[in-house]
């Protein structure tokens, strides 16, 4: 056992010798600070929320929390970022295979971001300020003075209310909805007595018969939809076009299947590119 004195040496031999030694190089960090990470965030990083948060906090997200990180060289705004809104019970993964097609059509991962969030939360009341946050990053970041969104079932519900009411129909060129439940669905009466999201979904919420009072697609904003005639989520089926939009019909698919089906995809982009 060290006696006292000899445990005081070794330390100081110890801190004497790391202070001689020569300092490692810094590592490379690879890809550089922060370009949209990956397929779930979109650089806003993060995954949740929306003031823009994780769930919760209250800067961009992409997968889990924070700001978008800004990426080294942001490209020359030729064309509007695009900011992606899942759904619910969702996160920003699944935007992975659209994410994908959208780089092999030339996009930077520093043009594609993925708002996540909290999605049991109240439309009007919570998530469309954190989405009005979370644009108002990306614009930041990019220097893009309009978005255009890309929206997946209840997320098209957030998108819609930013847009009508969240002052966001300035900032926002075009609007794109995947099986969004725009008149609502009868499904979210399974949840609605819990959890307000579903409450917001429901035919004849106080969210939904707003956004689709007088005007459905206000403002200069183009917007688009894209429905499925057997959606196991959206009921009735032609809850989703919206009066003013360009409505495409996209087959016998399942609720989440638009997200990876190549069609869809095409009419997503070609409307982008429009």
């Amino acid at each position: 056992m060290l006696t006292v004195r000899q445990r005081l040496l070794a330390l100081l031999t110890l801190c004497l010798a790391l202070l001689a030694a020569p300092a490692l190089p810094a590592q490379a960090t690879g890809a550089t600070s922060g370009a949209p990470s990956g397929v779930s965030s979109g650089t806003p990083s993060g995954v949740s929320s929306g003031a823009p948060s994780s769930a919760s906090s209250g800067a961009p997200s992409g997968v889990s929390s924070g700001a978008p990180s800004r990426a080294t060289s942001a490209p020359a705004v030729a064309r509007n970022p695009v900011v992606f809104v899942h759904g619910y019970n969702a996160d920003p993964g699944v935007w992975g295979s659209l994410r994908e097609d959208l780089r092999a059509d030339g996009y930077a991962d520093s043009e594609l971001f993925s708002f996540g969030y909290d999605t049991h939360q109240s439309v009007n009341e919570v998530l469309s300020g954190r989405l009005a946050a979370y644009v108002d990053e990306v614009r930041r970041q990019t220097g893009a003075a309009r978005v255009d969104l890309v929206a997946h079932s209840f997320g098209s519900l957030v998108t819609r209310w930013y847009v009508k009411f969240g002052g966001g129909a300035p900032y926002v060129e075009r609007w794109v909805s995947l099986a969004g439940p725009n008149r609502g669905t009868s499904t979210a009466w399974a949840c609605a007595l819990w959890d307000q999201a579903c409450r917001d979904m429901t035919p004849g919420s106080y969210v939904v018969k707003n956004l689709n009072s007088g005007d459905e697609t206000p403002g200069a904003v183009r917007y688009a939809t894209f429905w499925s005639n057997c959606d196991e989520v959206i009921n009735p089926d032609d809850s989703v076009p919206l009066t003013g939009a360009v409505n495409t019909p996209v087959g016998c698919l399942k609720h989440n299947d638009l997200l990876g089906d190549d069609p869809t995809s095409a009419g997503v982009r070609a409307f982008l590119r429009s």
